[in-house]
C-alpha cells in the first residue's frame, strides 16, 4: 500500500489497541472462533471497528509457527510447547522441512488464512497478517539460547560448538516456515504483515557485545528480517515491525534500516525519545503499558488518560508521525475484563481529542 496511507492515519490522531484477543474471548465458544476463519474474520472485524481502527488485525499468536515445524517433524502437538531441540538439527531435517511445508498446515492457521480473505472480501478494512520474528522463534526452539548467541557473539564458530550451530541451523528452519506462513497471508489477501520480534532486545543479545562492534544482531536477527523485507517488497505487502522487549539505541537504529511502514514498540521505551533515530516515514506506534491493563494497582484509568495524553502531546512536539496505541496485544483476562475495557475505550478515545480528558 501507498506509504501516505500509514502517514495519513497518523495525522489524522489515531488510536487504537491491538485488541483482537479481547473480542474473541467475549464469545460464547472462542476456541470454536479461533479454528473458523469467518467467524475469527468476523471477531477481528469487530474489533476492528469497535476500536476505529481501519487496520484489521489478528490474533497475536506466535505459538503456530513452531507448531507447523514441529509437525512436520513429527513431534506430538502435546509436547510443542515444550520441545526444544538437544542436538543440532540435521541436513536431513531441514530437507524434510523445505519438502513438506508447501503441502502442509494447520487448522490455526487456516483459520487465520481464512479471517484475512474474509476482511479482505467483506469489510473495507485492511487486512494484516501476523508472523513471529525468526529470532523469536529460535528462542522457543532452543533450552539456554542466550547462552548460545552470547558464544556465537564472541565469534565461536558451528562447526567448533553445538549450540552455536543449533542456533544457525534453527534460524534457517524458524525462516523457512516463517516465510511460508507469510506467503499463506498474502496469498489469502493481507495487505501487511506485523512482525513480532519480542526476544530480539537485550536479555537474549548481549548489548555489550553489540558496542564493541560484534556483528551477532545482524546475523540473528537482522540478515533473516532483510530476507522476509525483501519477501514482503516482492509482493508489494508493508511491514509492521512490533518489538516490546528491552532495547537499546543501536537495536532501534538497526531496525529502521527494514524501513517498516510502522514500528510498534514497548513501554520500555519513551517514544518521544527514539523520534529522532527514526525518519518520519516510519510512523511510531504505542506504547501504553497494555500488559499492567488488567491491574487498577498497575495502572488506573486516570493513569492511562495521562500517559496518553504526554505521549500524543511530546509526538506532536517531536512533530514525529505516530499512532496511539497499545504496547503489545492486549490480552483478555477474565476476572478483569471491565477494568481491561475501561481502560481500551479510554486510550482510543485519546487520539486527537486528548483534551477532553483533562478533569479525568
Amino acid at each position: 500500500m501507498n506509504r501516505k496511507f500509514y502517514l495519513d492515519l497518523a495525522e489524522s490522531g489515531a488510536a487504537f489497541p491491538i485488541g483482537t484477543d479481547l473480542v474473541v474471548h467475549e464469545k460464547n465458544d472462542p476456541k470454536k472462533v479461533m479454528l473458523d476463519g469467518v467467524l475469527l474474520g468476523k471477531a477481528v472485524e469487530e474489533a476492528s471497528r469497535r476500536y476505529n481502527a481501519p487496520l484489521a488485525f489478528p490474533l497475536m499468536d506466535l505459538k503456530l509457527e513452531k507448531a507447523l515445524l514441529l509437525d512436520i517433524l513429527g513431534i506430538p502437538s502435546d509436547k510443542v510447547d515444550t520441545f526444544h531441540f538437544e542436538t543440532c538439527p540435521t541436513v536431513e531435517m531441514v530437507e524434510k522441512v523445505k519438502k513438506d511445508l508447501p503441502k502442509r498446515s494447520l487448522a490455526r492457521i487456516d483459520a487465520t488464512c481464512g479471517a484475512v480473505k474474509y476482511i479482505n472480501e467483506e469489510t473495507g478494512l485492511v487486512p494484516v497478517g501476523m508472523c513471529i520474528g525468526t529470532f523469536s522463534l529460535m528462542t522457543k526452539l532452543m533450552s539456554d539460547p542466550i547462552t548460545a548467541v552470547y558464544l556465537l557473539g564472541m565469534g565461536v564458530k558451528a562447526e567448533e560448538d553445538e549450540a552455536v550451530a543449533t542456533v544457525k541451523r534453527s534460524l534457517d528452519l524458524a525462516c523457512m516456515v516463517i516465510k511460508e506462513y507469510i506467503g499463506k497471508q498474502i496469498k489469502a489477501g493481507a495487505k501487511a504483515i506485523i512482525m513480532c520480534e519480542p526476544a530480539a532486545n537485550k536479555i537474549y543479545i548481549s548489548p555489550n557485545q553489540i558496542e564493541e562492534g560484534s556483528d551477532v544482531f545482524d546475523r540473528c536477527v537482522m540478515d533473516y528480517a532483510f530476507e522476509i523485507k525483501k519477501f514482503l517488497d516482492k509482493q508489494g505487502v508493508d511491514l509492521i515491525l512490533h518489538d516490546c522487549g528491552e532495547l537499546t539505541d543501536l537495536m532501534i537504529q538497526k531496525f529502521v534500516t527494514l524501513d517498516p511502514a510502522i514500528l510498534s514498540l514497548g513501554s520500555s521505551r519513551k517514544l518521544w525519545e527514539d523520534a529522532r533515530l527514526v525518519p518520519k516515514s516510519t510512523v511510531l506506534y504505542g506504547n501504553l503499558p497494555s500488559k499492567h491493563f488488567y491491574s487498577d494497582e498497575k495502572i488506573t484509568k486516570a493513569q492511562v488518560i495521562e500517559k496518553s495524553m504526554e505521549l500524543v502531546r511530546k509526538m506532536k512536539e517531536v512533530n514525529h508521525p505516530f499512532i496511539l496505541g497499545s504496547e503489545c496485544d492486549v490480552l483478555s483476562v477474565p476476572e478483569s475484563i471491565g477494568t481491561i475495557n475501561d481502560k481500551v475505550s479510554a486510550l482510543v478515545s485519546c487520539g486527537c481529542g486528548c483534551h477532553h480528558h483533562k478533569a479525568a
